[in-house]
């Protein structure tokens, strides 16, 4: 017990040369968090009366994610983030066990098509939330150590592609192609901030278009998704539902929206009000004006972010705080963008927002380390 007490605080210990935390990130996540769970609890309400006779069943389990993820939040921030590049290939493991645990019968749990939960004593965990921030703190390691040797083949984009390949199919196989998306978008932005050639990263766009075509002509349910994308009229009672269900929610509310609770489509119209489809019950009760302001919250937290990464004193720093603000704010813009349709429907969750323990724990953790290289910037 002691020397588990003596790792715990030598963890904790804070570097000379550390700091204050810039405080507009923890700012910025708060407002998000708050803002949040006000429009879970309203958006879940009817749902969550109809399946579980508790119109505050949603919100509640939600306290429960969001304590656990504040405790890891400030953890990380916490803990030297130099420190976690010692264990960057135990991160690159733990990034596929994670993924290979939904394939274990008895463990997995199926949701609809996707096999990408499994259950423990109870508790409903998606793996595939935690091997984002796993494999980024592998990546940012390998990147940072690979700095002059990313221009040649073998050293760099070879053992990249195989790498990020693993983890693309053992996604692939789940399937979570929403999150193999996020994952993919991340890794090859700190490919490129760690040094990476630019047609090195276009020639894995062009692999990923071809392979995206290939799943289509395969998977008729993803042709589905980009038929009602080009064309949501298509099926508007079957396979493009949710995305014309969305469209009334977020055409209904207008400049100033509908009121707080006074959504119509959360009445068991729209599917998947706790998880995917929350932006479009926010656009029905809030409007315009502060489904703009929530973006704009967004985008300022990618802006602090790219702040912390221009002066972090180090490589490892700058790749792992972009990473960071690019996973979040790519997921947030992918979530919206696919409940008015600007882009294909993908399935991910608006972070910090969406139902999800798994999801707010990790995101949690993610900013905590960013706020604690933060702490590490040079002072401008």
């Amino acid at each position: 017990m002691s020397t588990l007490k003596q790792t715990i605080n030598k963890l904790l210990s804070p570097r000379t040369n550390e700091h204050e935390q810039d405080k507009t990130i923890v700012i910025t996540v708060g407002i998000i968090i708050v803002f949040g769970l006000i429009m879970l609890s309203s958006a879940t309400s009817a749902v969550a009366y109809y399946e579980h006779q508790d119109s505050y069943y949603f919100l509640k389990h939600q306290f429960f994610g969001l304590g656990v993820g504040l405790l890891a939040f400030y953890f990380f921030s916490k803990v030297d983030y130099h420190r976690w590049g010692k264990y960057a290939f135990w991160f690159l493991v733990v990034s596929v066990i994670l993924l290979l645990l939904v394939f274990i019968p008895g463990l997995s749990a199926h949701y609809g098509k996707a096999r990408s939960w499994i259950n423990i004593f109870g508790f409903s965990l998606q793996p595939s939330e935690f091997v984002k921030i796993s494999f980024l703190l592998y990546l940012a390691r390998w990147l940072e150590s690979r700095e002059k040797k990313l221009h040649d083949i073998a050293q760099g984009i070879g053992p990249f592609v195989v790498v990020l390949g693993v983890i693309g199919l053992l996604m692939l196989l789940q399937p979570d192609i929403g999150t193999l998306a996020i994952i993919t978008i991340t890794s090859l932005v700190v490919y490129f901030v760690g040094g990476g050639k630019i047609k090195h990263i276009l020639g894995i766009i062009l692999i990923g278009i071809i392979m995206l075509t290939l799943m289509v002509k395969v998977m008729p349910y993803q042709a589905n998704r980009f038929k009602c994308f080009f064309d949501p009229e298509t099926n508007a009672q079957s396979t493009c539902y949710q995305i014309n269900q969305s469209l009334i929610a977020v055409g209904s509310g207008g400049f100033f929206g509908m009121g707080l609770g006074a959504s119509r489509q959360k009445y068991m119209y729209l599917p998947e009000v706790s998880g995917d489809s929350i932006f479009a019950i926010i656009g029905e009760e809030t409007g315009l004006i502060f489904s703009s302001i929530l973006v704009m919250l967004f985008l300022y937290l990618f802006y602090r972010g790219y702040l912390v990464a221009k002066h972090a004193p180090d490589n490892f720093g700058r790749i792992l705080a972009i990473g960071i603000v690019t996973w979040l704010v790519t997921q947030a813009m992918v979530n919206i963008g696919g409940m008015i349709n600007l882009i294909p429907m993908t399935g991910v969750p608006l972070p910090f927002i969406s139902y999800g323990g798994s999801a707010m724990l990790a995101s949690l953790a993610a900013i905590g380390i960013l706020v604690n290289i933060s702490k590490h910037t040079r002072l401008r």
